[in-house]
């Protein structure tokens, strides 16, 4: 298409917002997507509701709640729902793609750096900081979600029905989300008082001071859904995910590093609600005792990369996917293996997010007002709470302690900690962490570059 085309094109919208705007402005949202799902909405909602004025606040809100329904990273699919409403699929591709595309450049180098220096020195030291930061940062989010989500004792024993199976019984956590979903859904159509929540799509206060939002109220064409829209966007996008892991298979057979790389995140994306830190504790757990393709520390260590580089902290399974490979690497030099892997695992995660907010929204958007709906998505808030609490308690006890022991009897099966083995230093940082995020209410970023540096202080003085 000639370059005069593209311009055209580019401004053919009611907004007036050209392409080469929208690209300035999603690339900027990319570069400041630190801080988790929390951080990165916060992000998107001043740049796009109140600085730009592109969408409303109650459009903003209305968006967010669709990706709420959808399994994957909800910052991500949200940015590729406001590109694809402002610019359609063109939009949704850039806005999309640009908020991982950091991400997967920065995962990447520092997986590099990982596999040929991760256990040397310097370098094993900034990584065992960055772990003891990392654990107050998972419990930090178990208050932060707790405090949204367990708004009444039912929805509390959600939670703690969620912990218990997953962290005693290992309930896989497909079941726990589709069983919390199933109790919700029931809860809100019969009504009953704990499952009656708000749909949080009614105009705020400071909506009304941002009416005048480029987008405006109107329904583009391109959102109304369509069969026949639909059949083509199902067709081209799940061939997209899926074709690349039924060659895998076929070419090398379900033992193939890659075939599982490519089979099991595949899974992930499908049942990935409620953000990336309910996922990351059945995640660590397959990766570390199932596969065998990293060790609890090692997992560790790639969260802390995913919490210190722009982008969704699902970014992690891009380190996972690189190691896996880079350790079974067969015939392929070892770094090419990992690149590989490194590369799969975002390419079965994320392109599934497009075909869900490309596909689905449209026809979600009908469903907004459907009270089952909504709590059963409050039902699954709840028992997320206490699958990140399981994730806490993993981490914590992989970090501070040096050797587990398998419990396991009367339907138990759980890790617990050695007492005897805890690491000083670990558990001194970690505590040091913690104060420093809840009293004195230090953010993310310099909480992780103190505990980092702190790490090669210990190094350097020959404690570690």
């Amino acid at each position: 298409m000639p370059a005069s085309d593209m311009a055209t094109q580019s401004t053919n919208f009611k907004h007036g917002i050209t392409w080469a705007e929208a690209f300035r402005v999603w690339l900027r949202v990319a570069a400041l997507s630190f801080g988790g799902p929390a951080g990165q909405i916060a992000v998107m909602h001043r740049i796009l509701v109140e600085e730009k004025r592109w969408i409303s606040e109650s459009r903003f809100l209305h968006a967010l709640n669709y990706c709420m329904l959808l399994p994957g990273p909800e910052a991500q699919q949200l940015a590729t729902y406001v590109g694809w409403l402002m610019h359609r699929t063109r939009g949704g591709l850039m806005a999309g793609g640009l908020f991982i595309l950091p991400g997967v450049i920065c995962i990447m180098a520092l997986s590099y750096i990982y596999a040929a220096y991760g256990q040397v020195g310097v370098v094993a030291a900034l990584f065992f900081g960055l772990k003891s930061a990392v654990l107050a940062i998972v419990v930090e989010a178990v208050v932060r979600v707790g405090k949204r989500a367990l708004k009444n004792n039912v929805m509390v024993a959600l939670a703690g029905i969620a912990f218990f199976g997953i962290f005693f019984l290992n309930v896989p956590f497909p079941i726990i989300v589709f069983g919390a979903a199933l109790v919700g859904f029931v809860g809100g159509w019969i009504q009953l008082e704990a499952f009656q929540v708000s749909s949080g799509h009614g105009a705020s206060g400071k909506d009304q001071a941002i009416i005048d939002s480029l987008l405006g109220d109107d329904i583009p064409d391109h959102v109304r859904p369509s069969a026949g829209r639909a059949l083509r966007v199902a067709v081209i996008w799940l061939a997209l995910w899926l074709v690349p892991v039924f060659a895998l298979l076929w070419l090398f057979g379900s033992q193939n590093v890659f075939s599982q790389i490519a089979v099991f995140f595949s899974k992930m994306a499908m049942v990935t609600f409620g953000g990336a830190y309910a996922v990351l504790a059945y995640v660590a757990q397959q990766a570390v005792e199932k596969y065998h393709w990293l060790n609890a520390g090692e997992m560790l260590d790639g969260l802390g990369m995913a919490e210190t580089t722009p982008g969704p902290l699902i970014m992690v399974l891009q380190f996972v996917g690189f190691m896996a490979a880079f350790r079974d690497s067969g015939t392929l030099s070892p770094m090419l293996a990992g690149t590989l892997g490194g590369l799969l695992a975002p390419w079965v995660t994320f392109t599934p997010c497009f075909l869900w907010i490309f596909l689905g929204a449209p026809f979600i958007e009908k469903l907004r007002s459907n009270k089952s709906l909504s709590a059963a998505l409050s039902a699954i808030t709840a028992a997320v709470v206490g699958v990140i609490l399981n994730l806490a308690l993993w981490f914590a006890i992989h970090t501070v302690f040096h050797q587990v022991r398998l419990v396991r009897g009367y339907g138990f099966a759980f890790d617990a900690p050695v007492l005897a083995s805890v690491d000083p230093w670990a558990l001194a940082l970690s505590l040091a962490a913690a104060i420093a995020i809840f009293r004195f209410k230090v953010g993310m970023m310099p909480t992780l570059a103190a505990c980092s540096l702190a790490g090669i202080a210990l190094y350097a003085a020959g404690i570690r």
